[in-house]
């Protein structure tokens, strides 16, 4: 990855749905360029995909999760990505194993998030962070 590549995904964090003859013209290369690095990127798994930021006027969380020693995080995540609540899962270091970034209605729906998680055999602690401001980079 060269500092183009760098350039253009710097662009698409911002706003994903930036035209790429935009972008070539920012960055001064031709949008032939740009549209070849993005799939080129695409194709080895860099950008591995392109989301859509929302602002609904929902409560955002983040719900860190403890897991038993045994426990396979990925095999638990994928099953937690699955809930239509959450954005991310994240399998972080530290004191938790798991973060779900989630997307609810209202306080109460992060609150049935939190005892879905508790509900799995696996999971020993969770945490709730409510996420009060979000800025992109």
């Amino acid at each position: 990855m060269d500092d183009i590549d760098r350039r253009i995904l710097d662009t698409l964090r911002r706003d994903a749905r930036t035209p790429y003859t935009e972008i070539a013209d920012d960055i001064g290369v031709s949008e032939g360029t740009v549209r070849n690095r993005v799939d080129s990127l695409v194709e080895k798994g860099v950008i591995e995909r392109f989301t859509v930021a929302t602002s609904t006027g929902n409560v955002k969380a983040m719900i860190e999760i403890g897991v038993a020693m045994d426990v396979n995080t990925h095999e638990i995540g994928d099953r937690m990505v699955e809930w239509s609540e959450v954005d991310f899962v994240w399998q972080v270091s530290g004191e938790d194993d798991i973060v779900l970034v989630v997307d609810a209605t209202d306080t109460g729906g992060v609150n049935q998030l939190v005892t879905k998680a508790r509900e799995q055999e696996e999971v020993v602690s969770t945490k709730t962070r409510l996420i009060l401001d979000e800025k992109m980079g």
